[in-house]
């Protein structure tokens, strides 16, 4: 289940839903300030962005130290991407999504919380992290409820559903060298970190 209370320290899908398109934007800056300090190890980053009047919104990848690989597409703009095509008045589509990632601990009402979140007129900033300096993190978190603009929508995951998520939403290739750096760099908060690239 979702929490829009607390950032946990070990790995997590975390989404920072705005009240405006132009959140997420500012939202990025903070997180890659947190990343920078060590803060979060983030394994992978999308925003999105939903204009009103649009049908679709934009989800795009922002410029971030991350552990994705330097290639190939991202398993979470791909995950993103199924969620906002899945039809909100059937269950079929998040059934059939919470299945293939089964043994991650994203759960189908977690992935519906989420799909419901994405709306016109806001934005959110969705985080694939792998480990977090929880106390940091809460106080930006507090901040921004203190604001009224940002809510939290977070969830933890299995070590190996990170490898589970890359394999079954990504590609195979992508996954694979993607849990080699998993396995390479343990839980390595305050660690550096191979610069990923926006896809």
């Amino acid at each position: 289940m979702g929490s829009d209370t607390a950032w946990t320290e070990g790995p997590a899908l975390s989404a920072w839903i705005y009240n405006s398109p132009r959140g997420a934007a500012a939202g990025t800056v903070r997180l890659h300030r947190l990343s920078r300090r060590g803060a979060v190890v983030v394994v992978d980053a999308a925003s999105v962005t939903w204009v009103r009047g649009a049908h679709r919104p934009l989800i795009a990848h922002p410029r971030l130290r991350t552990m994705s690989d330097r290639g190939g597409a991202s398993p979470l703009g791909m995950l993103l991407r199924r969620l906002v095509r899945a039809d909100s008045d059937a269950t079929g589509d998040l059934r059939a999504l919470a299945a293939e990632l089964r043994g991650t601990g994203l759960s189908e009402d977690f992935l519906r919380q989420l799909r419901d979140c994405l709306a016109p007129d806001s934005s959110a900033l969705v985080v694939v992290s792998l480990a977090a300096d929880a106390a940091e993190v809460q106080l930006v978190i507090e901040r921004g409820k203190a604001r009224g603009d940002v809510r939290l929508c977070h969830v933890s995951l299995t070590r190996a559903g990170l490898a589970v998520l890359g394999a079954r939403v990504g590609t195979a290739s992508s996954a694979s060298r993607r849990g080699a750096v998993l396995h390479a760099h343990g839980s390595p908060v305050g660690k550096r970190v191979p610069r990923g690239r926006a896809t």
